[in-house]
């Protein structure tokens, strides 16, 4: 359930939660040592429920309101692409540059979306400095990588996720506390990871991760206004996070694991949240 207010104790909701009963709002009034809280079901909205209380402690007739119980479903795919399309746009580039790299395969047209360009050499790989980005203006390498994956398994985790938590996202809050969320992360995890293994690495787990983190921490500071993900998932990935430092999953045939990415990652999305509440665009 989602808490939508607390009250002193003695303040009499009786009228209140008559009015909730009489318009089928499935809610709990709670109490607790100095206040009492009234909580509704994750299928109401909290924001409709405060209001209708503000307008009931002012006096008003709450009797002709009519109550939409119930949140709006989520919409089908078609719609969804209507509402997030940065979200889908995510998607939509990774999968294009994915196969046009042939999923790593392709070094020529790789190294022109890893955080900084290389060659080979014979068999020695020339890496370029990070810093040459900026001489030579290459600035979309510093978010490129997030683009590149390496494989089916790596491109299906990732974009379902985004699809998931990104798409919500947007439609919750608006396409630029996404973009913002999404370039802070990227911009953060890749150079992270660039400092731990050098350019050969990709993918949207940064941000994915940074989406868990920030999802996560936004509930829990802001209870009436919820993205309503199960809050064991942010249990899932920490667990995710632990098996990859110690190799775990590179046992079981994952590949790789970009775990700095991953780690810097949930942490800026966890730091996006106020800069999060300022671009919110509820």
């Amino acid at each position: 359930m989602n808490r939508v207010l607390a009250v002193p104790l003695d303040e009499d909701l009786t009228e209140f939660t008559a009015f909730l009963w009489e318009n089928d709002i499935p809610h709990r009034v709670v109490e607790l040592e100095d206040s009492q809280e009234l909580w509704v079901a994750y299928t109401v909205s909290p924001d409709q429920i405060l209001k209708l209380f503000q307008m009931w402690q002012n006096g008003q007739d709450l009797s002709q309101i009519q109550v939409v119980s119930h949140l709006p479903q989520r919409p089908g795919i078609a719609d969804t692409a209507k509402q997030a399309p940065l979200a889908c746009s995510l998607i939509v580039a990774s999968l294009f540059v994915s196969l046009i790299t042939g999923f790593g395969g392709n070094t020529e047209l790789l190294s022109y979306f890893t955080f900084s360009d290389f060659r080979y050499q014979g068999n020695v790989l020339l890496v370029r400095s990070a810093l040459a980005n900026l001489e030579t203006l290459e600035l979309w390498r510093f978010f490129s990588p997030m683009l590149i994956h390496f494989s089916i398994a790596h491109i299906a985790f990732n974009l379902l996720w985004v699809w998931i938590i990104g798409t919500r996202m947007e439609i919750l809050q608006g396409y630029k506390a996404l973009l913002g969320l999404v370039l802070f992360s990227a911009l953060l995890s890749n150079f992270g990871q660039y400092l731990v293994t050098g350019p050969m690495f990709g993918g949207m787990s940064g941000v994915v991760f940074a989406l868990l983190g920030y999802t996560w921490l936004w509930d829990k500071r802001n209870p009436t206004r919820r993205f309503g993900l199960p809050p064991a998932l942010m249990g899932l990935m920490l667990v995710w996070l632990l098996l990859g430092y110690t190799g775990v999953l590179e046992g079981l045939g994952f590949g790789a694991i970009a775990n700095t990415a991953h780690l810097v990652g949930m942490i800026a999305g966890l730091a996006f949240v106020p800069i999060g509440s300022y671009l919110d665009k509820r």
